[in-house]
């Protein structure tokens, strides 16, 4: 018998998934939305608010450093979207409508709240960083400012 050896096969590195901003922002929606449809027709509402949540943390973690900024602000903007797209589409009138919108955002508030920290927790721990750093001085030079004045009875007066 003679033996063959396996011969060793060299695959190029595999490149780690990410998406931009507007894709992270894309699939976001189409989870809230297809959740909430979900929801609709069942009637498990924490379906649709377990689905925002775990579609939060993923597209956190997968979207690039340079698109956190806009998804950032954009989960509780993409499950209203998802919330009125549903409505309209499921209701028989406006008026059903307008009060499935108010009952679907008033019981998923603790979701949207949780969603976004989620959100903001994952971008911060990924080198997000907001842009209101450049407010730290302006409350710097204000702390500077007040410091030479005190509150004296009923008016302010400056130390000399």
């Amino acid at each position: 018998m003679t033996q063959t050896q396996a011969r060793p096969t060299t695959r190029p590195p595999r490149r780690p998934i990410t998406l931009t901003g507007r894709g992270a922002v894309v699939a976001l929606f189409a989870s809230c939305f297809l959740g909430l449809l979900i929801a609709a027709w069942t009637g498990w509402t924490a379906l649709a608010d377990a689905m925002f949540v775990m579609t939060c943390g993923v597209v956190a973690c997968y979207t690039r450093v340079s698109g956190l900024r806009g998804l950032v602000v954009c989960p509780p903007l993409a499950f209203f979207t998802g919330c009125v797209l549903t409505q309209v589409l499921t209701a028989p009138d406006s008026f059903s409508a307008l009060e499935g919108m108010v009952i679907t955002l008033g019981s998923s508030a603790p979701w949207l709240f949780t969603g976004t920290g989620l959100t903001v927790a994952i971008a911060l721990g990924r080198g997000w960083r907001p842009r209101g750093a450049a407010a730290l001085g302006v409350l710097g030079s204000l702390r500077a400012a007040l410091q030479d004045t005190r509150p004296r009875a009923d008016r302010w007066t400056s130390r000399r």
